[in-house]
């Protein structure tokens, strides 16, 4: 428009013919920009043309996808981007595989339709608590498709048009998504209390049998990493037809403190003595946790002096141990509480009780080099379950941290997520459609036998 505006004004023929020939070209130009970019590769495109499509999931004809959303993480205009094979990005990097232009998506200079979805906002009542939430439901394919509520994890981010809602939906999976008390646009204080999350989720679930009534066939839970905790106590009071879990935890709080430390010791190269003495540390924190801040400090003070000039003290966090048995003990009575127990977590919670009064099937996916999560107290009372006759199907993907994500490990042992693993997301799809025929990535399926 700018050059339009410096033309000299003429009312000549040949002034005419100029304005008529800018105006012409000015109406062609969008679609002889998308013909030059497009015929560039992904890693030539200039970084306006990588954010020229709308959020959403866009699939190839083969049912490959690719899903677009906006971030807070991603400076606008750019989206972010997730591949069905867990690739992921900005639109704006130079390498993106993707070029977006006039609305399609390319990739590997085929054209990716976007996938229409129907989506219906919601507002349900839980616990005297106003949320909110919206149902993404796909348009084609099965008449009936499943049915599954998200169960957040930790995260005060909002689901809400996100790249998880859509990477279902994308897969033939009608999907309920909503913003967790206390985040995004529901109501209520932010909470870590299982019982009173499980009660949300329930709610969500009968919230989306309500919006999907006749369209929909069997209906239950996916969370992921404290979904774990959730999900399965929401199901017990409803009647959910599955559950399905990514990187979560058979353990209480108490134990995946317990688990980090030892983990943390192995890595800073402490033996059996010094896995001994975290357990003493996480056995003495859990006192003092659960006697809100006023019992255990003769044994906090008796767990330092043995820590004291260890080469791997230093090193020690835990979810919780490693800030306590650093700070003093005077400001551990007078703060104590309001520091580390003021989200009303159920440090002690049972996690295998749920478990064991399930009866719908139930999907667990292990990261096999879980850092947050670590799997072998996981492992081992699932694969009791398994054991016992309950309905458990078990993977484990290796080379994986939380969030199911690939990762390079620096010099200083610490890690930089790459991208989530090759075969994750098609597993929960399909598991949840009830239709597993692996291979999945380098997925593994465990057995009790």
């Amino acid at each position: 428009m700018t050059f339009l505006a410096r033309l000299p004004h003429s009312r000549s023929t040949h002034g005419k013919r100029r304005v008529g020939l800018v105006r012409r070209l000015a109406r062609r130009l969008p679609v002889l920009v998308a013909q030059v970019v497009l015929a560039m590769g992904p890693s030539q495109m200039p970084a306006f043309a990588q954010t020229a499509c709308g959020p959403g999931a866009y699939a190839a004809p083969d049912g490959d996808f690719v899903v677009l959303v906006a971030s807070p993480a991603v400076p606008a205009p750019a989206l972010r981007y997730l591949f069905r094979d867990g690739r992921r990005g900005a639109t704006s990097d130079p390498a993106a595989p993707l070029a977006c232009v006039a609305g399609e998506v390319r990739v590997q200079g085929r054209a990716w339709q976007r996938t229409v979805f129907r989506e219906t906002p919601a507002t349900f009542h839980s616990a005297g608590t106003a949320m909110n939430g919206v149902l993404i439901e796909p348009t084609g394919g099965e008449s009936k498709p499943p049915l599954v509520v998200m169960v957040h994890g930790s995260e005060r981010t909002s689901p809400v048009g996100g790249v998880y809602g859509y990477a279902m939906a994308a897969q033939g999976i009608s999907v309920f998504v909503y913003d967790k008390r206390g985040t995004g646009k529901s109501g209520g204080e932010y909470t870590q209390n299982f019982e009173l999350l499980a009660t949300d989720a329930a709610n969500a679930l009968e919230t989306a049998h309500h919006l999907a009534a006749g369209r929909h066939g069997r209906a239950g839970f996916y969370g992921g990493s404290q979904g774990g905790w959730v999900a399965p106590l929401a199901a017990a009071r409803t009647q959910a037809d599955f559950v399905a879990i990514g990187f979560g935890l058979v353990a209480s709080p108490i134990e995946e403190d317990r688990e980090q430390m030892v983990s943390e010791v192995r890595s800073a190269g402490g033996g059996a003595e010094a896995e001994a003495l975290v357990n003493r540390l996480s056995q003495v924190t859990a006192k003092l946790l659960l006697s809100g801040f006023r019992q255990g400090y003769d044994e906090l003070d008796a767990v330092r002096r043995e820590m004291a000039g260890t080469s791997w003290a230093a090193k020690i966090e835990g979810e919780h141990s490693g800030a306590i048995a650093r700070m003093p003990n005077n400001e551990l009575r007078r703060i104590g509480r309001a520091r580390f127990d003021n989200l009303e977590l159920i440090w002690d919670h049972d996690a295998v009780q749920p478990l064991r009064q399930l009866r719908s099937p139930l999907l667990w996916v292990l990261a096999g080099e879980d850092r947050e999560a670590p799997i072998e107290t996981t492992r081992n009372a699932l694969l009791a379950l398994a054991q016992e006759g309950k309905p458990v199907d078990l993977y484990l993907f290796p080379d994986t941290d939380h969030g199911m994500v690939e990762f390079t490990t620096h010099s200083d042992g610490s890690r930089s997520p790459t991208r989530i693993t090759d075969g994750y997301l098609k597993l929960i799809g399909d598991w949840i459609k009830g239709g597993v025929s692996g291979p999945y990535g380098r997925g593994e399926k465990l057995t009790s036998h």
